[in-house]
């Protein structure tokens, strides 16, 4: 038994395949989808020398490719490095060095200050650019001083589509185990960020729902959260943190073992968080009709 993220996710991929899984503004995606595109990046991910043990830095505000970017580095057996989106480009290089990354996904628009971090990492061997809708940002002027920044105009690394279209959705990755290693850094309050470390059983135990936060029972395997989401229609949940959170990991993450609708929003704006609600319920109701509709079709009550 493998009380292991990649594989609880992908128990529920199997079991709700066609369930809405998350969604972003306009912009959704079912189980099977994400766990495809998770398969493809962790396929890319893997064509770059990611593997076992080493280290993906995301970079990026909430969006469809980030989850799929923590998936893909678990179902390598890789851990996925969370990095604040507010770093200016002294915090950035500190942490592409601290966390010893090997790949970096990231938001095209944070593009002027990897061009300017990378060159003195040369243990990141690849880098994927998320397209956020917008154009490199020049960094900000706040926080302390950096050195000046690349070429505002250069984008280093592969686009996300282009990547995901270059590599295989086949789900072909060998065994895991719950003694793989969950990674988290800290915000930085109080010093530099550091790196937290825990099994992958145990934070499944902790803050998974790998055990039932009502009786205080473990749950007895790894298709229990599976089973029980499909005794009902799952929930919707909306991630109002940033998924460089650990409070936004464990809520969407979690989610996905059960079978819920994760939404998410690159900047909490009252207009687009409204939008993002209106359209995972109207998802949701044509689930339930499609839902009924085969009900009928068998005969149902």
């Amino acid at each position: 038994m493998a009380l292991n993220i990649a594989d609880l996710f992908e128990h529920a991929a199997d079991v709700f395949a066609d369930r809405t899984a998350v969604a972003c503004g306009d912009r959704h995606v079912t189980y099977r989808e994400l766990d495809e595109r998770a398969n493809r990046l962790a396929h890319h991910l893997a064509g770059i020398g990611v593997g076992r043990g080493d280290h993906v830095g995301l970079y990026a505000r909430n969006s469809i490719e980030a989850v799929e970017t923590l998936i893909a580095s678990y179902k390598l057996r890789a851990r996925a490095v969370n990095i604040n989106y507010r770093y200016v480009a002294s915090e950035l290089r500190y942490m592409v060095t601290d966390a010893d990354l090997v790949a970096l996904v990231y938001d095209r628009q944070f593009a002027p200050l990897v061009s300017a971090v990378l060159p003195d990492a040369p243990g990141v061997r690849g880098a994927v650019v998320i397209d956020d809708g917008t154009a490199a940002v020049p960094p900000r002027g706040d926080g302390p001083p950096d050195p000046p920044a690349g070429d505002p105009d250069s984008v280093p690394g592969t686009g996300y589509d282009q990547a995901l279209a270059g590599a295989y959705p086949d789900r072909d990755f060998g065994p895991r185990s719950g003694d793989d290693v969950y990674l988290i850094y800290t915000g930085g309050t109080t010093g530099y960020p550091k790196g937290v470390l825990w099994r992958h059983e145990d934070i499944w135990r902790t803050l998974g729902g790998g055990i039932d936060f009502i009786t205080g029972d473990p749950l007895p395997d790894e298709w229990e959260q599976s089973k029980r989401g499909a005794a009902g229609n799952g929930l919707v949940k909306f991630c109002a943190a940033p998924l460089i959170h650990g409070n936004a990991q464990w809520a969407a993450i979690a989610g996905l073992f059960a079978g819920d609708t994760i939404g998410a929003a690159a900047q909490l704006r009252a207009a687009r968080d409204l939008a993002v609600g209106a359209a995972i319920q109207g998802q949701r109701a044509r689930h339930h009709r499609r839902r009924d509709g085969q009900a009928a079709g068998r005969g149902a009550p």
